[in-house]
């Protein structure tokens, strides 16, 4: 909101009290009645007009509460070397077919709410599981699949979808439920792209597409157990998909 409208806004309060004064020292008593009915209107009306406005606050509010939030939060499950394999084997199964997929993995922040809005599984990781829910024919194939440690808790599930300008205009619905529910809570988000079997990740509300399918187990490996991977000519760590000696540049899916 800019300047020009705040200086309006601010004139019409003052001409407002002014003129609620006058009605009652002048004996007013409809007028005042009204303009007093009215006060009861303007916390609504303030609230309308500032919206955007109190919803990037409360944005903001939530990252600044993050890092406390993961500094009293548990150690996440960590996920076992074969789920990763089979994880990774899905993923790049999907690009392949191009299969559309989003798939959350829990880390410090608990996905039992988001969970309970799917239907629940309750399964052990394996990659036929897991591509069998995103195949057309598949009833739950639009949500998303939760994954906690070793274990497949949901699928179909809903996830809030990021307004984040820094996502270009043409990022498709997937992509930004992944970007949204990482903005929110401390999890990975996993998407492959329908049309162009791209695969994304998501983390900390940023997205980052990767070059080659053969990259997402090494990915996989780095965020949900923490181990580094050295790549010739830099070394690279979990740290919210961004590396030691260069920020990796956010990308459109």
């Amino acid at each position: 909101m800019n300047f020009y409208i705040l200086s309006l806004i601010k004139a019409g309060l003052i001409a407002f009290i002014l003129l609620m004064t006058m009605s009652n020292l002048l004996g007013f008593k409809t007028l005042n009645w009204l303009m007093e009915q009215f006060i009861i209107l303007v916390p609504v009306a303030l609230v309308i007009l500032f919206l955007p406005e109190l919803r990037q606050g409360l944005e903001d509010l939530g990252k600044i509460g993050r890092p406390i939030q993961r500094l009293v939060a548990q150690e996440p499950l960590s996920s076992s070397s074969r789920t990763i394999d089979e994880l990774a084997r899905a993923l790049t199964h999907m690009s392949d077919e191009r299969v559309g997929a989003l798939i959350v993995v829990e880390r410090t922040s608990s996905l039992s709410e988001i969970a309970s809005n799917g239907v629940e599984l309750l399964a052990r990781v394996s990659a036929p599981l897991i591509e069998s829910l995103f195949y057309e024919g598949n009833p739950l194939h639009d949500g998303a699949v939760i994954l906690r440690g070793d274990t497949l808790l949901a699928a179909g599930c809903r996830l809030p979808l990021s307004e984040s300008s820094r996502l270009d205009q043409n990022v498709h619905m997937r992509h930004r439920a992944a970007v949204g529910v990482t903005e929110m809570l401390d999890c990975l988000a996993l998407v492959v792209s329908e049309e162009r079997g791209s695969i994304s990740i998501a983390s900390e509300g940023r997205l980052k597409r990767l070059n080659h399918a053969s990259e997402i187990r090494d990915v996989l490996v780095r965020e949900l157990r923490g181990d580094e991977v050295v790549v010739p000519g830099e070394r690279v760590k979990r740290s919210g998909l961004k590396r030691v000696n260069k920020a990796a540049p956010e990308t459109k899916p």
